[in-house]
């Protein structure tokens, strides 16, 4: 079964109403339940929220050098928050899960297929 990316990106100076506490309860229950969902299908394999992009450290080769630099890698308002890797029959099954999670938590969720992964 093909497996997907699900990048959730976040937009630094994005305007956006701050959520009360209630809608944030609200939009932690969705996801939960979403990820319930995905969970009990087998179509979730992993996922993580990162922190801040101001805490990421880029490694790189330089001049034959292998030199490590406070990051983000690139300089960009739109920032990888986190991501899910799952698993589904086909693009559109993974775009409708994401149409999901981004009706939770209401930033953009980017779909990217991998190029291959063997079944576990």
């Amino acid at each position: 079964m093909p497996h997907y990316l699900l990048s959730v990106h976040s937009v630094a100076g994005e305007p956006r109403e701050p959520m009360t506490d209630e809608e944030m309860q609200e939009s932690h229950r969705r996801l939960g339940e979403i990820e319930e969902g995905m969970r009990s299908s087998g179509t979730w394999v992993f996922s993580g929220r990162l922190h801040e992009p101001d805490t990421a450290t880029v490694v790189r080769m330089s001049g034959g050098e292998v030199l490590t630099v406070d990051g983000p890698f690139a300089e960009s308002k739109e920032q990888l928050g986190g991501f899910y890797v799952i698993r589904a029959d086909d693009l559109d099954a993974a775009l409708a899960l994401a149409a999901k999670v981004t009706a939770a938590i209401e930033v953009p969720i980017e779909v990217r297929p991998f190029v291959a992964v063997a079944d576990a």
